[in-house]
């Protein structure tokens, strides 16, 4: 309430002095520098490098910041378990891979032009600080190259639909702090869609209210991503490739810790001070993640994520020979010719499991088989007894995707792109695999089968009004949500046996209590 009032304040100072607009007034009390008034930007760019040109003229550090950061190289290590994640290797239950469609991905990479190997990751222009930058809404990048359309451009090429010329004169003006909006414009749309991955990230979050996420309250705190996910030289902490399991509870401030972005980093671990037994609620802390109890469902925000994935079903097509799609009564999409069948789903609870931060990922070359049941795209390390482990929320991703049963591995099938050889264009899984498999030099015997999958994605955003977390009785009873869930007392782990002699024991205090008072009412004379 202190920040509202002394922004409020300061607001109607600004706007009382002589020609400032309330437009303005916004601008001045939000960043120290107005970019319309840099002479290096007033004048026309024909391309997105030619911007980041101009940046670096004054931020002549940023693009070798960059070069340094999962953002730009698009791998990572996992330190608890030296594995390395990459765009050549990894492989999810959505669209499958980045490498062999990197012509629709790359549309998300903070670079310009990336679409093969030939990428050079050493130029410093090809870094995009619009990207991120972009505070005018109007910034978007082209599929198939990764560039900002400067003129009106037929894409996809011979599809007849004009995609407009964006003013990248005015956009560069325009720039400044990283927004919800900025983050979300790649963040909320992972695998293909409005909230179809993550399901704690979606559009409603762009401005959300206290119920769907009492942080981000667009009326109420108001935070931004940047605000929990730090980024010092531009490398922004927190990944989902390498969360942090269990935190030591250091505050933000105090100690310089390699992830700010945890929950104890400004609630500390004991972060109830006040209610019903706060003391107890604190004792949880070394076994439950804060997000368990407080985010009670996930998809809360009116846009429904995706649950399953069937890539085995795609294809099919109308009476008519052509693509179709199949929509529930919602007007969600539940088929697409391309794709396969869908589950969506909003307001799920979520699975929970114990978990200390390792990930260990199937890649591609590993070993797989049918035989197995369901392979896990994702295993997560984590036990009652290890000491680096808390119980987490999940969603859980569930899907039937592709592999070669000759070789026994998954494979990188070329689904995106307006070329022949692209599963979306000619619904054909042997030349699709045989292109994706060859662009990452991996071997493929021409033979497609499908066999089941999960995949573990943390939840953490979302997080619901201290009124809507969970109640005792929601974990801690038979048939509750930690009801698999080894080393959770009391509640599941009940003989009824055992409950019988205590039923027994309780009465028969009570009987002989009741028996004795009787004695000594009818003796009371004596």
């Amino acid at each position: 309430m202190l920040k509202s009032a002394l922004l409020a304040a300061l607001t109607a100072i600004v706007l009382a002095l002589p020609g400032i607009s309330a437009q303005a007034a916004d601008m001045k009390l939000n960043t120290t520098a107005d970019h319309s008034k840099f002479k290096e930007l007033q004048r026309e760019f024909t391309s997105g490098p030619d911007v980041t040109k101009a940046c670096l003229g004054c931020h002549t550090e940023a693009a070798s910041q960059i070069h340094r950061t999962k953002h730009w190289t698009w791998e990572v290590i996992n330190p608890l378990n030296n594995q390395r994640l990459g765009k050549k290797n990894v492989i999810n239950n959505y669209c499958i891979s980045t490498a062999t469609n990197l012509g629709a991905c790359a549309t998300c990479h903070v670079g310009y032009g990336w679409v093969n190997s030939s990428f050079d990751f050493k130029s410093q222009e090809n870094v995009d600080c619009l990207i991120c930058h972009d505070t005018s809404g109007n910034y978007k990048k082209l599929p198939g190259g990764g560039q900002p359309p400067v003129k009106d451009t037929e894409n996809p090429p011979g599809s007849g639909k004009i995609v407009k010329a964006i003013d990248l004169t005015a956009i560069a003006q325009k720039v400044g702090k990283t927004s919800r909006d900025s983050c979300g414009a790649c963040h909320f749309f992972g695998g293909g869609g409005d909230g179809v991955k993550h399901g704690d990230m979606d559009t409603s979050l762009a401005a959300p209210d206290k119920e769907v996420d009492v942080h981000m309250d667009a009326t109420g705190l108001d935070f931004t991503c940047s605000t929990c996910h730090k980024a010092p030289a531009h490398d922004v902490v927190g990944s989902r490739y390498m969360p942090t399991g269990k935190d030591s509870g250091d505050m933000r401030g105090k100690v310089n810790k390699s992830n700010p972005a945890t929950c104890q980093s400004c609630h500390g671990q004991t972060p109830h001070k006040a209610g019903a037994q706060p003391a107890k609620l604190n004792q949880h802390t070394d076994k439950v993640a804060c997000q368990t109890c407080h985010i009670p469902e996930f998809a809360r925000g009116g846009v429904p994520t995706k649950m399953h994935w069937d890539w085995s079903t795609a294809g099919k097509l109308s009476p008519e020979g052509k693509p179709m799609l199949k929509k529930d009564a919602k007007g969600h999409v539940i088929y697409d010719s391309r794709k396969g069948d869908f589950v969506v789903a909003e307001n799920v609870k979520p699975e929970y499991g114990w978990f200390n931060g390792e990930v260990t990922y199937t890649l591609l070359g590993d070993t797989v088989s049918k035989d197995n049941g369901v392979t896990l795209i994702n295993a997560l390390g984590g036990s009652a007894s290890d000491g680096r482990s808390l119980i987490w929320p999940m969603k859980v991703m569930r899907g039937s995707q592709p592999y070669d049963p000759v070789n026994k591995t998954l494979v990188k099938p070329h689904v995106a792109g307006n070329d022949d050889t692209a599963f979306w264009k000619n619904f054909n899984w042997e030349k699709a695999i045989t292109t994706g498999m060859q662009a990452v030099n991996a071997p493929f015997s021409g033979q497609v089968d499908f066999l089941k999958t999960e995949m573990y994605w943390p939840i953490t955003h979302m997080v619901a009004p201290k009124e809507k977390a969970l109640g005792c009785v929601e974990c801690h009873a038979r048939g509750g949500r930690l009801d698999k869930i080894e080393g959770v007392i009391p509640g599941r782990d009940a003989n009824r046996w055992i409950d019988l002699i205590g039923w027994l024991a309780a009465g028969g205090t009570l009987a002989g209590v009741l028996l004795h008072g009787l004695v000594r009412i009818a003796r009371r004379k004596n």
